[in-house]
């Protein structure tokens, strides 16, 4: 985040491993003592969600069983155009995170001077032209089997992004506020099914994290 002279700023979310949005938000002032207060709580969830974490790991193909047998799990259909736009952002993230050298020089896209308009236009305009490199780059090249499965409820949905092949594996959610808290409690219990291995209790993984983050939630 960058703090211009009128006190606005513009933040990047993204960019170095999938799709890139940029969002203006408003002043940004120094932590509110409501703030510090708060974090301070996340710390000490955080702290004694690591105490609770053991070693008990399962597989994806393990974790669909689970959940088509406790929740009503579905399948999003490989024509739906919701599943198309997934895979292409998953694609574009697999390629960064594992192949980068297959985007070439477009692998590095030097942040803008965000307090320059121009700057922002082609920063954006490169992070698309990389995008749709990214697209037409063929499948040999970077295999995936990626699904979406999604959970249903009154008010809220939950969707689940899977690729068999690099064992990637994230949780989004949304809904009214009823249906978000119980759908926190489903992807919370899922996150703690799938576990975690002592390797990555170890090296705090990827997958260590966002176990972590479920628990402290």
């Amino acid at each position: 985040m960058f703090e211009r002279k009128d006190k606005s700023a513009v933040s990047i979310i993204g960019g170095e491993d999938g799709p890139t949005s940029v969002f203006v938000v408003g002043p940004h002032d120094k932590k509110t003592f409501r703030t510090k207060v708060r974090d301070n709580i996340y710390k000490n969830k955080r702290r004694k969600a690591a105490g609770k974490i053991y070693a008990e790991p399962h597989t994806l193909k393990e974790l669909i069983k689970y959940a088509e047998d406790n929740y009503d799990l579905a399948e999003v259909d490989f024509e739906d155009e919701r599943y198309i736009e997934q895979r292409n952002g998953a694609k574009e993230s697999f390629i960064l995170k594992y192949k980068p050298e297959l985007l070439g020089d477009m692998r590095n896209i030097e942040r803008p001077d965000m307090t320059d308009e121009e700057s922002v236009k082609d920063f954006l305009a490169k992070i698309k032209a990389r995008s749709d490199m990214a697209a037409k780059i063929p499948d040999s090249e970077i295999p995936m089997d990626f699904h979406i499965y999604e959970i249903r409820i009154d008010g809220g949905l939950l969707e689940m992004e899977i690729d068999y092949i690099w064992n990637e594996f994230g949780i989004s959610y949304s809904g009214d506020k009823k249906a978000v808290k119980c759908l926190q409690k489903i992807s919370k219990d899922l996150y703690i099914y799938y576990g975690v291995s002592e390797e990555d209790i170890e090296e705090k993984t990827e997958r260590y994290s966002a176990l972590l983050v479920a628990l402290s939630e």
